[in-house]
């Protein structure tokens, strides 16, 4: 009896602090999270639901390539010979179980332009080299492919040596270059509706998508889905943005030749994150980024993917912000330090004063004082605006991802359906909670250590660039962290001959709408 009544004074203490002035403006403002993140998703849907009515309209108009180019006379063979040469360069590292189907999406593009695909492996002992060496031999007959070995980054993250090393090698004649990181998906129009938006707008300094990640099952991958829909809302403004995701990224290849405000050296002296550093600098220089409306890609996540796994990616995160090239970009890596660990944690506190409220009302009649009635009265209020507030940000967030599945199956007819049905608002839920409450404290691991472990790889930074590389190859692990791809061995997949002949054959017939005349 005693320490339930000690028990019951601790939480009506406990509750009473959770409705002092600090703690209600700490609540508040968590509902103002929630209901700003609600309105920003809401916006964002609103600018998918716009490419969906177009497309549909232009469907019932006789338009059956919707999916490709809004107008069917851009595919008349007139227009489609004259088509800028567009490079686009794939860094590699691994091979898991959605890499082949990725892949198959780049290389059947239907863009009617001079295209080439240019795979940057840093050796021949990685699988990706022999399992997309295999793919390219089998569509040798209608695509432009193939694969560099790029060797070891010395002086700058393996991905942005890859990168460069593809730059290095791509076709003279080139006037755009793509990069694409090996876990997005391709719609068939997407190189073509990316090109377009160039030729349209030449101030277009980056052109930009955003990934739409398809959960496993397991709270990892939800936690990754969670971290990366409030960013979503930055991706579809329908045209100008301050963001950029380093897995699309299309720009002009004579920017790179001609090392344009010291592009590559900057990538190339130290840099780590590809997408960070050119934002940084198109920020500097006041260059326009875009993001066109149908840049949004299914990205489907591992089956396994574990909880640590996903701790290391958030670790990875994180870890960007240390690395920097100028002051612009230093203080815009604080600037979102800042701000992204303070709402973080300004999303979820609330949350437990929200327990301790309702434990507190549980409580409440057996204790019998009226100040502890009050104080639970209160607490229910400012618990029941914050479930509102969340009720209000759950179907925003579930609109939005109805509205950009809706838009990936319709912009890939042909290609897998991706599906609302699988995911698991509870888990998603928890995702939020879990996400939130450890950014920060990856954040703050990530300031203090300098250093990332990320697939045997570990870098070490300094005044914001890489200084230190170490590699683990024998003694390290056998698969990447976030995919879980395997990272060495030769032998990793054999694909079905009949399979990928089947699917030639039907990429010739994909083809021929933009070769002949319609």
């Amino acid at each position: 009896m005693a320490a339930l009544e000690a028990l019951d004074a601790l939480l009506a203490a406990a509750s009473r602090a959770c409705c002092s002035p600090v703690a209600i403006f700490i609540q508040i403002q968590g509902c103002i999270i929630c209901l700003t993140l609600a309105l920003g998703w809401a916006c964002a849907a609103y600018i998918r639901n716009k490419v969906i009515r177009r497309m549909k309209l232009n469907i019932a108009n006789g338009n059956s390539f919707a999916f490709i180019c809004e107008d069917v006379n851009d595919l008349e063979h007139s227009a489609q010979v004259n088509l800028p040469r567009v490079s686009v360069i794939m860094p590699l590292k691994g091979f898991g179980e959605h890499n082949l189907q990725n892949w198959r999406s780049q290389i059947t593009s239907l863009y009617g332009g001079p295209l080439e695909f240019l795979f940057i492996v840093e050796s021949t002992d990685d699988p990706a080299y022999h399992a997309v060496s295999l793919l390219i031999s089998d569509f040798q007959d209608n695509i432009d492919a193939k694969v560099i070995v790029a060797g070891l980054s010395a002086t700058c993250s393996q991905k942005i040596h890859n990168q460069l090393v593809g730059v290095g090698r791509m076709h003279k004649e080139s006037k755009y270059v793509l990069f694409l990181d090996d876990d997005v998906r391709l719609h068939p129009g997407s190189i073509g509706a990316l090109t377009s938006e160039m030729e349209k707008n030449p101030e277009i300094f980056i052109q930009t998508g955003y990934p739409l990640d398809l959960p496993s099952g397991n709270l990892g991958s939800y936690c990754i889905y969670e971290y990366h829909m409030p960013c979503s809302m930055g991706f579809a403004t329908g045209g100008r943005t301050f963001f950029l995701w380093g897995g699309c990224m299309m720009m002009h290849a004579e920017d790179f030749r001609k090392d344009l405000y010291g592009l590559v050296s900057g990538l190339q002296d130290g840099g780590y994150s590809d997408d960070m550093t050119l934002a940084a600098i198109a920020g500097q220089h006041k260059r326009l980024i875009w993001s066109p409306p149908v840049a949004v890609f299914p990205h489907p996540l591992a089956r396994d993917l574990s909880f640590s796994r996903y701790w290391n990616y958030l670790r990875k995160q994180t870890f960007v912000l240390e690395s920097y090239i100028s002051r612009v970009n230093w203080l815009m890596n604080r600037a979102l330090f800042s701000s992204h660990c303070y709402l973080s944690w300004g999303f979820v506190w609330p949350y437990f004063m929200a327990l301790i409220h309702l434990a507190a009302a549980l409580r409440a009649p057996y204790s019998g004082s009226r100040s502890e009635a009050s104080a639970s009265s209160c607490g229910l209020l400012l618990v029941s605006c914050l479930l509102v507030s969340t009720i209000i940000e759950l179907l925003s967030m579930w609109n939005l991802t109805k509205v950009e599945i809706q838009l990936c199956n319709m912009l890939s007819p042909e290609g897998p359906t991706v599906s609302l049905g699988s995911y698991d608002w509870r888990l998603v839920f928890l995702a939020m909670l879990v996400d939130n409450f450890l950014y920060p404290i990856s954040a703050i691991r990530s300031h203090f250590s300098q250093s990332i472990n990320w697939s045997g790889v570990r870098y070490h930074l300094k005044n914001g660039k890489i200084r230190k590389i170490e590699r683990s190859v024998g003694n390290g692990p056998t698969y990447s962290d976030l995919a879980w791809k395997h990272l060495y061995g030769k032998k990793q997949f054999t694909p079905k001959s009949s399979f990928l002949s089947s699917l030639s054959r039907s990429i010739v017939h994909w083809r021929q709408p933009k070769k002949y005349d319609i």
